[in-house]
């Protein structure tokens, strides 16, 4: 069956198609990719990591996520076969904050949310039907981001990438560079050297368990009987100081998260996931014991390989695109901690608002179609951003709750669907 993508590529006019260069192959520069081939541009995305060959079901490369309703909507109008998006995600209909006794290990409903309406997804789950929805050949993996340039009439932006196996030096012409390589983003580091993230003041512990072949054993068995909403349900349990989440993803796998405050730790290289080591994880299912019902203790304990993420955000940035040739997008644009569900959902508006405005603009009006992009978007992921801070500090006990509807993911601005419109 033919992919809307490759319809749209067959369309094009005889002249010659606008082209970007995507620096970031995970889920922004996906996104990235199909807004922009669905508003008649050519795309390259360039990717250090090698190309996947593992079914996504079993990646280990990330966890799970929530789609809201906006950006549901917006990959079933890339994906062929709009029922594709529902059948690689799990519902979360409901959203339910409880408070945990860690004396008692009992629970005690605080919130609840019968209309929250999100959908699940594994993060390689995701990828992997972005990543099949898009032509062939347009992602250059095992491609490693170096330097770019912008000519001197300001015509062009050329970037040099070095092939990781080879050391061979690469380099890629197009009209736009496309930023979408992470809350550590070395393209925004150019334009704003004095940029720094703010750590959040806690690490979180995350963990995919496989239930597959196990679905009656005691450890599932005795989790559905706590959680008796799992594959519906949204889980947030607040002990003090500290909360857990969790929620089932497809394919018979639990997703968990613990946010753990601590002072910040040592990153090497470019990443935000620390290294494991085995005396950290014996240390924290020590904890976890006293904190979480036996049942969370044990799904943690049989879950294989589970990682640590320092939380960070930022201040907002003051622009969004530079030099009418280069546009931050995704957690280059607006790193943020992850207690509103933002990072993905925030990441597809971009790509979509972006490719609306360079439509509109089209290439003789570039920079006025980046102007409208940073316009429609800096005010919005700006309003996200700090109350996904605040949100988390007070699930952290950092900072003090008003109301307790205040720990509601409907609270975050712009819930049911952020501004497209130009």
């Amino acid at each position: 069956m033919q992919t809307k993508m490759e319809a749209k590529t067959e369309q094009k006019t005889k002249r010659k198609a606008e082209k970007a260069v995507i620096v970031g192959g995970s889920l922004a520069g996906l996104s990235c990719a199909h807004a922009l081939i669905s508003a008649g541009w050519e795309a390259t995305i360039i990717e250090k990591s090698p190309a996947p060959t593992a079914a996504p079901s079993s990646s280990p490369t990330g966890a799970g996520l929530g789609l809201d309703r906006q950006s549901q909507a917006i990959l079933g109008r890339w994906i062929s076969d709009d029922r594709i998006v529902l059948d690689t995600t799990y519902p979360l209909s409901v959203e339910l904050n409880r408070e945990t006794d860690s004396e008692t290990k009992k629970n005690k409903t605080i919130t609840r949310d019968d209309n929250f309406n999100f959908r699940a997804a594994h993060w390689a789950d995701l990828h992997s039907l972005l990543h099949k929805a898009l032509p062939p050949n347009l992602i250059l993996w095992g491609h490693k981001f170096d330097a770019f340039r912008i000519s001197e009439d300001g015509s062009s932006v050329t970037v040099n990438c070095r092939v990781v196996e080879s050391d061979e030096i690469v380099e890629i012409e197009g009209d736009l560079l496309v930023a979408a390589d992470g809350c550590l983003s070395l393209i925004r580091q150019h334009f704003l050297p004095d940029f720094k993230l703010r750590y959040s003041g806690y690490c979180a512990w995350r963990g995919v368990l496989n239930f597959s072949g196990k679905e009656d054993s005691d450890l599932i068995l005795g989790i559905r009987n706590e959680y008796p909403e799992l594959g519906n349900c949204l889980y947030f349990d607040l002990a003090q100081n500290t909360h857990c989440v969790l929620y089932e993803l497809k394919d018979k796998r639990i997703n968990w998260i613990w946010y753990v405050n601590q002072p910040e730790p040592e990153l090497k290289g470019n990443s935000v996931t620390t290294k494991v080591t085995k005396h950290a994880l014996n240390e924290m299912l020590k904890e976890s014991q006293k904190v979480w019902s036996p049942q969370i203790f044990h799904l943690m304990k049989e879950t294989p390989d589970p990682f640590l993420n320092a939380i960070y955000d930022s201040a907002p940035l003051p622009h969004l695109h530079f030099q009418n040739k280069v546009v931050l997008v995704g957690d280059a644009a607006h790193p943020t901690t992850p207690h509103g569900l933002r990072s993905t959902n925030m990441s597809i508006v971009d790509a979509y608002v972006l490719a609306k405005c360079l439509e509109e603009f089209g290439i003789e009006g570039l920079g006025k179609g980046l102007e409208e992009f940073e316009r429609i978007r800096l005010g919005v992921v700006k309003e996200q951003v700090l109350r996904a801070r605040k949100l988390g500090r007070v699930k952290q006990g950092l900072d003090l709750v008003g109301e307790l509807r205040e720990l509601e993911q409907r609270n975050m601005p712009y819930f049911d669907g952020a501004p497209v419109s130009i």
